[in-house]
């Protein structure tokens, strides 16, 4: 063996063999008898592969990449071994070690992912925001082929031809159509590498997840995003990233409360210590304000107007408490009695009592949270007050509103939109730090994080 410099040292690898198969099985090494063995501080995996005359052993460390490199001779040799985790509380369970992506890793970017219903947004660890685009993928219905992603897609809704539909691949925070999210993944992930001189991105990827999601939604999103290219992924839930990026006190001794209103679902979360002490998610947001102003179009003007009208009269007139001057705007569609265009004038009074359901559902659900929360915490959040985020706290008066109804300091955070994605970004720069607030998936009963 030749050109071997350990970079790390450790004593927590000895008696582990290593499993291999060779096309020559006379190029093969025994591992297990090797000294590097014993000096080697915990991999992942160790794998070799390569067509080469030499072969490069990658040794893959948690959160330090590669750390060590054997060189010498072999033919097409190919061998992966999962070996231990000198803290068994951190065990991980990875998927087979593929040495090209770790070297392009070392390329790659870091990057946090707020994989929204309506939106998602992209964050690079120390550079911020780089992507804010629709999740809508224009897709071929006969042969699938996606034909626009983001913002161009999104202007196509409504405006297909027969044989091209516009869709949302997820709907209420969670993954309903696994390929479509999975290219949609890998476009995001290929855009935000744009400059550099790197054609397929291998980035480390923290993704954020409802609260409320079951093992099996947090199972595709993980799989999606490993497929879409990431080569370690990350789950965070979306509550714990909006907290960190509105920059609330999560880990101190002193209560800090979130409301995280999104496109399919709002999270509410008290937290206290670096945990969630009471978490509440249900899946009322954006979505449902928007198909209630639809629903009333319907029913009081029998006028049919789609989805981007709604959300466009939501946003312009939308409001959640008395606004100091009303306003009116003209909405537009068609009528379901002649079938003809119409357009009716309405005001952000009718707005708001068409969203009235919605935002009443979101009111009731903060103050089940804070009827289960400590006294203590409660003291806290008097003086703290209630943070909101999400797309859906930028609706109108909704601040005046929620704190009116719970007597607290609520406001709406800076840059309200992208908390989960900066969350998710602050994470990357401090990952050992912020490693204990990642969301556990299971499988096989095994952890992982």
């Amino acid at each position: 063996m030749v050109g071997f410099e350990p970079t790390t040292t450790c004593d927590n690898l000895l008696g582990k063999q290593m499993r291999y198969h060779c096309a020559t099985p006379a190029d093969a090494l025994n591992y297990s008898t090797h000294p590097f063995l014993a000096q080697v501080s915990s991999p992942d995996y160790i794998s070799v592969g390569t067509s080469l005359p030499t072969f490069l052993i990658f040794l893959s460390f948690p959160n330090r990449g590669v750390c060590g490199i054997i060189s010498g001779r072999g033919v097409m040799c190919e061998a992966t071994m999962p070996l231990c985790v000198a803290d068994s509380k951190e065990r991980s369970v990875k998927s087979v070690f593929n040495p090209l992506r770790a070297l392009l890793g070392l390329f790659s970017l870091d990057i946090g992912i707020d994989l929204g219903t309506a939106n998602t947004l992209v964050a690079i660890r120390n550079r911020g925001i780089v992507i804010n685009e629709p999740s809508w993928v224009a897709i071929h219905k006969r042969t699938k082929q996606v034909l626009a992603i983001g913002s161009e897609a999104k202007e196509m809704v409504g405006r297909t031809p027969a044989d091209i539909v516009a869709i949302r691949p997820l709907r209420d925070g969670v993954i309903s159509e696994f390929d479509v999210t999975e290219k949609m993944l890998d476009y995001f992930i290929r855009k935000s590498h744009d400059g550099l001189l790197l054609s397929v991105p291998n980035p480390r990827v923290v993704v954020g997840i409802p609260s409320g999601v079951t093992e099996v939604e947090k199972r595709a999103v993980y799989d999606a995003t490993i497929s879409a290219g990431a080569r370690e992924a990350y789950l965070i839930e979306e509550p714990v990233a909006a907290a960190i990026g509105a920059n609330l006190p999560i880990t101190e001794a002193i209560g800090s409360m979130i409301v995280d209103i999104g496109g399919g679902t709002t999270e509410v979360a008290v937290f206290s210590l670096g945990g969630m002490v009471v978490r509440r998610s249900i899946r009322v947001a954006g979505d449902e304000m928007d198909e209630d102003i639809m629903n009333y179009a319907r029913q009081k003007y029998n006028l049919l107007i789609g989805e981007r009208t709604a959300e466009r009269v939501k946003m312009t007139i939308g409001s959640a408490y008395p606004l100091p001057e009303e306003k009116t705007m003209a909405m537009r569609g068609r009528n379901l009695i002649t079938g003809l265009p119409d357009s009716v004038e309405v005001s952000s009074i009718e707005i708001r009592e068409a969203l009235s359901g919605s935002v009443n559902v979101i009111v009731e659900e903060i103050r089940n949270a804070l009827d289960e929360t400590p006294p203590e915490l409660i003291a806290d959040l008097m003086e703290q007050g209630i943070a909101l985020a999400g797309g859906g706290s930028l609706l109108q008066g909704m601040a005046e509103r929620l704190s009116e109804e719970t007597r607290m300091h609520v406001y709406v955070a800076e840059d309200a939109m992208t908390c989960v994605a900066r969350g998710a970004g602050k994470v990357l720069e401090d990952f050992d730090a912020f490693r204990r607030v990642l969301a556990l998936t299971q499988r096989n009963g095994r952890v992982r994080r």
